[in-house]
């Protein structure tokens, strides 16, 4: 499989780089639930989707559970994919989950060939939403941030620190996205 390149909002992208997002913004009233939506999720990062290429070819797992779906152009644009998506998002920035690991390019290769076919294989037999947000350990159904645990895991690494809200201990088992971007190296939009 080919590693692909692109670029969003000024972010550079390698397959498999994890795009980080908040929900909502201050345009319309879809949005504007989505925000609302945002707030129940703690954390500045509600969402997180796993860059595939080529282009801005995206998979993430949503209500309408693991899809994918082309980012066109090279600048984040909601509003353009929020009908396929069912979400109305910001992009925050990118989670770059190789980066720092002391990894040969040959392995970053092999895990993002890994990820990205994990995430493929998701795709094709449409995996539903897991709406039971303590079993991140299923294979059968994903949340956004557990789509993107649960694919790095199958290479190896695990990006879930374990520390959910604090002063909740039983939240610890769920995987948020903010945990997501916490455990990477990240940069802004």
């Amino acid at each position: 499989m080919t590693i692909h390149s692109h670029t969003l909002n000024g972010l550079p992208l390698q397959t498999g780089d994890i795009l980080c997002t908040k929900n909502g913004d201050e345009g319309n009233l879809f949005a504007q639930f989505w925000r609302l939506m945002g707030l129940l999720v703690p954390g500045e990062i509600d969402h997180c989707a796993i860059y595939l290429g080529p282009s801005g070819r995206c998979v993430e797992s949503g209500a309408k559970g693991v899809i994918t779906f082309v980012m066109p152009g090279m600048r984040w644009q909601p509003g353009v994919r929020a009908r396929k998506r069912g979400l109305y998002d910001v992009l925050v920035g990118v989670a770059y989950p190789l980066e720092g690991r002391g990894l040969s390019l040959e392995e970053q290769q092999r895990i993002r060939n890994g990820v990205a076919a994990y995430c493929l294989e998701k795709v094709v037999k449409r995996a539903p939403y897991n709406v039971n947000f303590f079993n991140p350990e299923t294979d059968g159904a994903f949340y956004c941030s557990q789509l993107v645990y649960r694919a790095y895991l199958s290479q190896g690494i695990n990006l879930n620190t374990n520390h959910g809200i604090p002063f909740a201990p039983v939240l610890d088992k769920v995987v948020f996205p903010q945990e997501i971007w916490n455990a990477c190296v990240h940069r802004r939009a």
